[in-house]
């Protein structure tokens, strides 16, 4: 069925009081000079909102008007209708009810787009219903997932090279051969999707028969599996020319990096390979330059854990540490903190491998261990550059440790990270790795410890009743009150692609050093300093920072009980405190 109007929009605008006279002529005016549509002249002129013009278009033309973020779509049914046409008729197929489809579009006036809409989707009927263009933007990148054309370009080039029979390493890096043009769109693709997806990784994996190609997203792997495994040696020899790898060497591990830009995004690649059974396997971080750092505002950080960070990096001089394992978020916490720090009166040096994002103002050191340019040597000379504050991507031996203990006690403001399940044990790591006790008591500050959890979908978030096991398992796990907790889940949707997840949180501990830890770190007993840590009254550990959040309803008992059972004996020291 084809909605029309009775008038033009603009008539029936002016005649329903929502816009004057001279506001439609305004507006055609503006039209006649951009050639955009009517209903966007209004909106971007500011005469009417998307909302009230969608409302109106809805009632006029006796048509629902879909609110589809929180709607589950089947991916196969979006694909009745290509991408290319999707995105040029603003219109989504959101069901598929055998002899009619339903089409969400955001211009249900458009007869043009409805002809074409016709004749691509017959034989089957149509109806129609009006969504904002918004939504159906983050639709069309939810839902037209690039899996299905990466699966029709890897059988491409499957076939190329069978018709060559013998792999010619020559031909890959010529720039008119075929198969590289196939290579190129299909990693053109692979890129495409994980940008579409929020991928922070991209792993390649060959196997005996079958290619893994797997994105992690939001700290979680999604696999794709292509039958296609003779094409991974084109794979990872395109990939390794990109990151100006050794293309002969495949039984050696190496590292190296690119730069590249998709969808509008800069991004930069570090890209690791590593030789296995079947042959090489490469893993790709991807760092998204073009969305900017977070500010610590911007981590999720609660106010009151912010006000004392905030108060501790004021200080002239000492040593702060982030901890966690890779991935938790440390480099985000480092950097955010180092954004408030970066003024002109202050001179920043930072010793990094790699260096990821890059600051103005500061000066940043990419460590080289193949010319022996490593954490130490580089900690040594930047410590006769007459800085205020130094940064240390990692405190990984004690020579490194001894330095920056030294650099904070004499009148350097020094960061850094360890790789530790919590913030008392990352002190007493400290001495593990041979740094004298009366060192780490006198210039040891403060630990943050933090985790990544996944966030509930807000888009599809409802609410969810504990069963007696979620209880039972509350209760041996916490003493807190759950009373007036609000507990919910994410139910699935197109915006989460049917996870009930959509980014995540940061859950922080913060240990504040005070006498009673620094005369024990002196003494050198762990024991006392662990009891200390643990009675500090403004020291909450992790695992009751994660059951905030779920109480809040901003993840979910599946989330917390994997953090608990991460830092488990967190949670039975406190309970003998």
């Amino acid at each position: 069925m084809k909605p029309k109007l009775k008038m033009r929009l603009g008539d029936l605008l002016v005649q329903e009081q929502i816009i004057t006279e001279e506001q439609l002529q305004q507006a055609l005016s503006e039209q006649r000079n951009t050639g955009k549509k009517l209903g966007r002249t209004l909106i971007d002129l500011a005469c009417i909102t998307e909302q009230q013009l969608l409302q109106f278009l809805s009632q006029q033309l006796n048509i629902p008007f879909l609110d589809i973020s929180k709607r589950a779509i089947n991916a196969k049914v979006v694909s009745l209708l290509p991408e290319v046409q999707a995105r040029r008729y603003r219109a989504l197929v959101v069901e598929d009810n055998g002899d009619s489809v339903l089409v969400a579009m955001s211009d249900p006036a458009d007869l043009q787009a409805m002809d074409n809409l016709e004749m691509q989707l017959s034989p089957k009927a149509i109806s129609i219903a009006v969504v904002t263009e918004e939504q159906l933007l983050d639709a069309f990148d939810n839902l037209y997932r690039r899996t299905d054309e990466i699966a029709q370009i890897a059988g491409k080039l499957e076939e190329e090279y069978a018709a060559d029979e013998i792999f010619d390493l020559g031909s890959l890096t010529g720039a008119d051969s075929d198969n590289e043009t196939t290579v190129v769109k299909l990693l053109q693709s692979i890129f495409e999707d994980a940008v579409q997806m929020r991928a922070s990784d991209i792993h390649i994996e060959p196997g005996e028969k079958s290619l893994r190609i797997r994105q992690r997203i939001d700290g979680q792997l999604h696999e794709n599996i292509l039958p296609e495994v003779s094409i991974a040696a084109a794979l990872v020899l395109r990939l390794k020319l990109m990151a100006g790898l050794d293309i002969s060497e495949k039984r050696l591990p190496q590292d190296g990096r690119f730069h590249m830009e998709i969808k509008g995004h800069k991004i930069d690649v570090r890209m690791s390979t590593m030789p296995i059974y079947h042959g090489e396997s490469v893993v790709m971080r991807l760092l998204d330059q073009s969305a900017g750092l977070l500010t610590l505002n911007e981590t999720g950080m609660p106010a009151d854990m912010l006000a004392r960070i905030r108060r501790q990096i004021k200080r002239p001089h000492g040593m702060l540490l982030v901890t966690g394992p890779t991935g938790s978020g440390k480099t985000t916490t480092l950097y955010g903190i180092l954004s408030e720090l970066n003024t002109a009166d202050r001179k920043i040096i930072t010793v990094e491998d790699p260096v990821e994002y890059q600051l103005p103002r500061i000066n940043q050191v990419q460590v080289n261990h193949k010319i022996g340019l490593d954490f130490s040597h580089v900690l040594r000379t930047t410590l006769r550059q007459d800085p205020d504050i130094i940064m240390v991507g990692e405190m990984r031996d004690q020579e490194t440790v001894e330095i920056g203990l030294r650099g904070a006690l004499t009148g350097h403001f020094v960061l850094s990270t360890l790789h530790t399940n919590d913030a008392v044990t990352s002190a007493l790591r400290l001495l593990d790795m041979g740094a004298a006790s009366y060192l780490v008591a006198s210039a040891l500050r403060v630990i943050i410890a933090q985790r990544l959890v996944r966030r509930v979908c807000q888009n599809c978030a409802v609410d969810y009743h504990l069963s007696a096991q979620d209880k039972a398992w509350l209760s041996n796990v916490s003493q807190l009150d759950y009373s007036k907790a609000t507990f919910r889940i994410g139910s699935g949707c197109q915006s989460c692609n049917g996870s009930g997840y959509r980014g995540r949180i940061g859950v922080f501990e913060i240990l504040e050093l005070d006498e009673a830890m620094i005369e024990a770190m002196r003494t050198g007993n762990p024991q006392d300093f662990t009891r200390a840590a643990y009675q500090s009254p403004n020291f909450t550990p992790l695992a009751e920072s994660a059951l905030k959040y779920l109480a809040q309803g901003m993840t979910t008992i599946e989330e917390v009980a994997k953090l608990v059972e991460d830092v488990s004996d967190i949670a039975l020291e406190q309970g003998e405190a």
